[in-house]
């Protein structure tokens, strides 16, 4: 048989290490013959845009630099397959798998990315077609359902630790007041701000201030705290999601939103960090900057979590088996044993329930004041963040794999 890998949504440090565990898995077993890499996703299949993987992974060294490279070696996507089973995409896709004689599919990839298996896996029923659909997660959100984490967030999240920490001795040489708010990915869920608590297992006092989108959030609360912080540190951090939310459940920044939409119907956000900036220096009156981390959250493999990326190659690898067992329409799945000694089991769950779905940051982990989280919070992210890895340097600078530019 031949199996067929793809990647969706935004970019990870840990989601070509998925691939990898696909490929690695997929390698072992006699039973499967080629190993196709979709370009750009779902349209890779749609427009029959398939490479045989043996042809760029071709030795060991090409395996261990495809799972410590950032982003999605495959390209990546953000198509919404039509609701309308009848619609001419999935002939595509079905020509597609015939033609190449693909008998599974694996998407690595979001919650928009588990509707798309979920739709797979119901047309191939529905029509009476074995090919096997399985999701593999991804996203530094970490907001799928199903799973006690997801791929890259570890990463994601130890990146952004490390900057606040490094912001913070910045911030802190000088003898003037200064306030620095830092703008941090998080559309709906915060578990990526939520993350910078951290810093506190190290005795950091930063950052003074967590504010996430799941706690109503309050400017005249937010310049009580900040007004409160300054009485008891020199430099105040403040870590905010990008989507912060009044009591109304409007965006707080919704007036420097651009209103545009993806493709799955999800606003662009971005400007939170600039509005509380203003504000700040307009109410209160100290030094004051706001920094936006944006993309560069996502991507940061120079300081990956060894723990992240090596779980990440281990549920591609249990995704191949699992498809082999016979499953579909399921993603894998963490699930958690214990904090201490941290310790995970790798399960599928029907991707139908992870599918357009959010999972909130625990409320019963943020504290009383709304402003900050508890020690349940840094129970959970310590483990995610751990080890370091030996990255392949040359000239001074990371290595990264790269498809061949003939291809």
């Amino acid at each position: 048989m031949n199996i067929a890998a793809a990647q969706s949504g935004g970019p990870t440090c840990a989601i070509n290490a998925s691939l990898a565990g696909v490929f690695t898995a997929a390698s072992k077993c006699p039973e499967i013959d080629k190993i196709y890499g979709s370009i750009n996703g779902i349209e890779g299949i749609i427009n029959d845009d398939l490479v045989d993987m043996r042809t760029i992974i071709r030795n060991n060294e090409d395996l261990e630099l495809l799972k410590l490279t950032p982003s999605t070696v495959l390209g990546s996507c953000r198509y919404k397959l039509p609701e309308d089973e009848n619609d001419e995409v999935y002939e595509s896709i079905v020509r597609t798998f015939r033609k190449n004689s693909i008998d599974m599919f694996f998407y690595i990839g979001g919650n928009d990315s588990m509707d798309t298996v979920t739709k797979l896996s119901k047309y191939f029923k529905k029509n009476n077609i074995d090919i096997k659909v399985i999701g593999i997660p991804k996203t530094i959100d970490n907001d799928l359902m199903g799973t006690d984490h997801t791929p890259g967030f570890g990463s994601a999240a130890k990146y952004v630790a490390a900057t606040i920490q490094e912001i913070t001795r910045d911030s802190s040489v000088y003898s003037v007041k200064s306030v620095t708010i830092v703008e941090i990915m998080g559309r709906d869920a915060g578990w990526l701000t939520a993350s910078t608590c951290v810093l506190k297992a190290n005795d950091e006092h930063a950052p003074h201030l967590i504010d996430l989108p799941e706690a109503p959030f309050s400017v005249e609360r937010f310049l009580e705290d900040v007004r409160r912080m300054l009485t008891e540190h020199k430099a105040v951090i403040v870590a905010v999601s990008e989507g912060l939310k009044l009591s109304d459940g409007e965006y707080a920044a919704e007036g420097f939103q651009s209103g545009a939409n993806d493709s799955f119907g999800h606003k662009y956000l971005s400007g939170i960090g600039k509005c509380l900036e203003n504000i700040v220096r307009d109410e209160i009156g100290c030094k004051v900057r706001s920094i936006e981390l944006n993309v560069m959250q996502r991507c940061a493999s120079h300081i990956a979590s060894k723990t992240d990326i090596d779980e990440s190659l281990k549920i591609g690898e249990e995704a191949v088996k699992t498809a082999l067992s016979g499953e579909t329409g399921k993603m894998m799945a963490f699930k958690r044993i214990s904090d201490r000694p941290y310790f995970v089991e790798i399960v599928p769950v029907e991707a139908a329930d992870v599918a357009n779905k959010e999972r909130l940051f625990p409320k019963e982990w943020i504290n009383n004041q709304g402003n900050n989280v508890t020690t349940q919070a840094l129970d959970y992210f310590l483990p995610l963040i751990q080890g370091e890895l030996n990255i392949f340097m040359k000239n001074g600078m990371p290595v990264h794999f790269k498809i061949p530019s003939w291809f």
